[in-house]
């Protein structure tokens, strides 16, 4: 007998309950709040509307049908299954935060708080869970999927990281980076920046885009589904052994960009999240391109 859908419910902490971690009670974290001209009143309201929209999507889950609740920082402990429904209630960066862990289950996004935030990826709101649960179960759901594509850094000593938006080649802190770089369609520089970004067409919208409108580039920033990367190198130097003729490019599916280290310590992170990095040392070579695994978003 096959097992009822079961419905994953990813969430994060809120900044009142990170307050009240941090502070031990909610007249310690007003009073510290207090004293810096802020007030609790505005982030208790804001955990009131988010809790209420997780409430309101778990009481949304059909009674015959498992369920499960998943906190941001325990991603990484948590196995996820392949007929699994994952509803992220929270921000867009949230869907980012769980793509990397996932293999093809539909992910439907819902926004805990519209109108702050742009509701890129959480495109939902709470009263619709409901029916995009039962959608996300149908036969024919693919057609309603958006396959958006990732992007995947694999060193030489098989370290492997996945990002939705980009991934960032580095200095750990944030101090100049060496290495060489080879890109398609010419030859390998070395190199001396404040790091490599190398993104998706969601990322398009974030980190990349700040780097491609910083240096007024005519770069054609991909699309989210298409399965092609934009790349810039940040604030290249140039010297007698760096050069600076290859800061930005695109990859087409099956291409890379590959860089080998030439200094102590690299790192390479993704979606923002420096706590989850590949460490890189001298001589270590890491390749970046689209990976075959793509966050399948329920439209």
């Amino acid at each position: 007998m096959s097992l009822s859908p079961r419905v994953v419910l990813i969430h994060r902490r809120t900044e009142y309950e990170e307050l009240i971690a941090r502070h031990g009670t909610r007249g310690q974290a007003e009073f510290f709040l207090s004293r810096r001209g802020r007030s609790l009143a505005e982030a208790e309201q804001r955990h009131h509307r988010a809790r209420a929209a997780l409430a309101e999507v778990s009481a949304a889950v059909p009674l015959d049908w498992r369920q499960a609740r998943v906190e941001r920082s325990d991603l990484d402990r948590f196995l996820f299954a392949p007929e699994d429904v994952v509803v992220v209630v929270g921000q867009d960066g949230l869907v980012a935060n769980a793509a990397k862990y996932l293999a093809g289950q539909p992910v439907v996004g819902i926004d805990a708080e519209p109108g702050r935030n742009a509701g890129v990826l959480v495109r939902h709101r709470a009263e619709q869970a409901g029916p995009l649960l039962r959608a996300a179960v149908l036969p024919g759901v693919e057609r309603r999927l958006e396959l958006r594509t990732m992007v995947e850094a694999v060193a030489d000593d098989t370290q492997r990281l996945l990002a939705l938006n980009e991934i960032y080649l580095g200095q750990p802190g944030h101090q100049t980076a060496r290495y060489r770089l080879a890109a398609p369609g010419g030859a390998a520089e070395s190199q001396a920046s404040s790091g490599v970004l190398v993104g998706t067409g969601t990322g398009a919208t974030g980190w990349c885009r700040s780097a491609w409108l910083e240096r007024s580039s005519r770069l054609d920033l991909p699309a989210p589904t298409a399965p092609r990367l934009s790349w810039f190198v940040r604030e290249a130097w140039p010297s007698p052994v760096t050069g600076t003729s290859r800061v930005e490019g695109l990859l087409d599916a099956e291409q890379q960009l590959v860089l080998t280290v030439e200094s102590e310590l690299l790192v390479a992170f993704g979606d923002g999240i420096e706590s989850d990095a590949l460490q890189l040392t001298w001589g270590q070579t890491v390749r970046v391109g689209p990976a075959a695994q793509r966050l399948h978003l329920l439209a």
